[in-house]
């Protein structure tokens, strides 16, 4: 695919990857006592490096020196947004429901506000920062499911904090995307950030076999394999990355306030799962936040 060629309304692009990730947390819960964490991941981004190859060989061979040339950034990003986050968040799963998965993922946009604030002295209002201290509120009601009296002993549903780690590591990834090298193809950069993300995943997924943890072969679970290797790794992430590059992390970080609308809607219909009152007092927090750290703000 040429680069610059227009896919559709860029609001459209950014709109489609919260929706896959939302069925993403959605089938990785119903799947957890089914496929090992690791697994999922490993396998997610072995079968979408193939769906991209034949799409993208060519554009990482007249790129190769470009691509040695940013090594180093390209591995970072790799190491985030491959190998990290989505482990993260499977590990997260396994011990947590999807609703709170998709609702604490909704702070994700307000971390990015900090980091970009942070790291690249992005100016940040007065009502932003206020907006990310009551967003951060939100989350600890859905962490400690509305009992204050967990903060003192830090008992933390350990699903929860993966999650947050997750979150930490997807803001990272997408404040750097500002570093990506202009002059590489958008399906290039995909193609070279699943070829190098896949090889710690490969030894931490060695590692999980040599725990004794492993899945069986039948149409579910690898029906589920496809859908997170094509949804929510390929298109996802090509879709988001381009959002980023036209609309800047900031911006683009606000679609994912629709995770937890899809998510929730996903979990209540496909796992049982029910909206509790923390769930809503801690999304209605966040929700607040949010319209605080974007009220006014301008487009950038």
């Amino acid at each position: 695919m040429r680069q610059g060629a227009r896919l559709g309304p860029i609001w459209l692009l950014a709109m489609l990857p919260p929706l896959f990730w939302a069925g993403n947390f959605v089938l990785a819960r119903a799947l957890h006592a089914d496929i090992p964490p690791i697994a999922l991941s490993f396998w997610r981004w072995t079968i979408a490096l193939m769906i991209l190859l034949p799409f993208v060989a060519a554009g990482l061979w007249r790129q190769r020196a470009l691509i040695r040339r940013h090594w180093a950034l390209l591995t970072l990003l790799a190491i985030l947004g491959v190998t990290n986050y989505n482990t993260f968040a499977y590990l997260g799963l396994q011990h947590t429901t999807a609703t709170n998965g998709v609702l604490l993922a909704s702070v994700t946009p307000m971390v990015i506000l900090a980091l970009s604030f942070l790291l690249f002295r992005v100016p940040l209002r007065s009502a932003q920062v206020f907006g990310i201290l009551l967003s951060m509120v939100g989350v600890a009601v859905i962490a400690t499911e509305g009992r204050p009296q967990v903060l003192a002993g830090w008992e933390f549903n350990r699903g929860d904090l993966w999650i947050l780690a997750a979150n930490l590591d997807w803001a990272l990834y997408s404040v750097f995307l500002r570093w990506r090298p202009p002059e590489m193809a958008p399906a290039t950069f995909l193609g070279a950030i699943v070829a190098i993300g896949l090889p710690p995943l490969a030894v931490l997924y060695a590692w999980e076999l040599g725990t004794g943890q492993g899945f069986a072969i039948n149409l579910v679970n690898l029906g589920a394999i496809g859908y997170v290797a094509l949804f929510p790794s390929v298109l996802a992430y090509f879709f988001w990355n381009r959002a980023v590059a036209e609309m800047g992390p900031n911006r683009t970080g606000q679609y994912l306030h629709l995770m937890p609308v899809f998510g929730a809607a996903l979990a209540i219909l496909l796992l049982g799962e029910r909206l509790q009152s923390f769930h809503l007092a801690g999304a209605l927090l966040i929700a607040a936040g949010i319209v605080l750290a974007t009220l006014g703000k301008k487009p950038g």
